[in-house]
């Protein structure tokens, strides 16, 4: 039994695709476990019904559907997903140059039924969904972090900064640190408008910079060459980041200095 969940942010779009199932359970068997009306639930009713096969719009206020499947990608178990969406012809070559499944609104009983055939073959492929997203030219509005056996969104906006140490990355908040095993280089990649680079090894958030700090020598140590160095001042984090003497200027023109 192929347990499918529904997610349009259309009321009447999700009434549709539900009668489209009815009719291709009559050769199918299938069932409609639910339905959700932006991306946000759509990931919050995936850990709770465990579909099969996700129908994911794309175009959604909230979460698109794009981002939606990456998070899912990185999952224990992720559904198959099958877009739905009304992009025109020249975006979605970027579906099938990635060989994702698709559906075009309004959607035929005929290609959801073909579809759903060869769902089990659907499961996402996070290095697909990737290049789909960078064809696109769409970023994420979350970071997603496995805790205990769960998925946490964390959104991007409240995102103090970015560290790289060892195998992870810290992913600091004004309320908590979490790890993601995603790289600094990619998360720079994606949300270099958003961050600035301090350090090799750190990325802020430009938003988040409230000042700089001058950290002297110690004593001596000008003899020896030394110059000290600055720190960043940040909104929402106690703690003060060392700037590298190479991202400095970088570092103040993102500041607005």
């Amino acid at each position: 039994m192929l347990r499918v969940l529904v997610v349009d942010d259309e009321p009447p779009a999700r009434a549709r695709l539900g009668q489209l199932l009815a009719d291709c359970s009559a050769g199918l068997e299938l069932e409609q476990v639910g339905e959700a009306s932006g991306g946000l639930a759509a990931l919050e009713a995936v850990s709770t019904l465990a579909p099969d096969v996700v129908l994911l719009d794309i175009s959604m206020p909230d979460m698109d559907g794009i981002e939606v499947a990456r998070h899912l990608a990185q999952s224990g178990n992720p559904p198959a997903v099958i877009f739905v969406t009304a992009f025109d012809e020249h975006a979605l070559q970027a579906f099938e140059v990635q060989a994702l499944d698709y559906l075009m609104k309004p959607v035929r009983a005929e290609r959801l039924c073909a579809a759903l055939a060869r769902a089990r073959r659907l499961a996402p492929q996070e290095p697909r969904l990737e290049a789909l997203a960078r064809g696109l030219g769409t970023t994420r509005t979350h970071l997603s972090v496995s805790e205990r056996g769960r998925m946490l969104l964390v959104p991007i906006d409240e995102v103090v900064y970015l560290r790289a140490e060892l195998k992870y990355v810290t992913i600091r908040t004004p309320e908590r640190e979490l790890l993601t095993e995603e790289s600094l280089t990619s998360l720079e990649t994606e949300f270099g408008a958003r961050f600035v680079r301090i350090h090799r090894n750190a990325l802020v958030a430009r938003a988040r910079i409230a000042g700089f700090e001058r950290v002297r020598p110690r004593p001596g140590a000008e003899a020896e060459g030394g110059e000290g160095h600055w720190e960043v001042v940040l909104r929402g984090a106690t703690e003060r980041l060392a700037v590298s003497r190479r991202q400095w200027p970088s570092v103040k023109a993102a500041a607005g200095l």
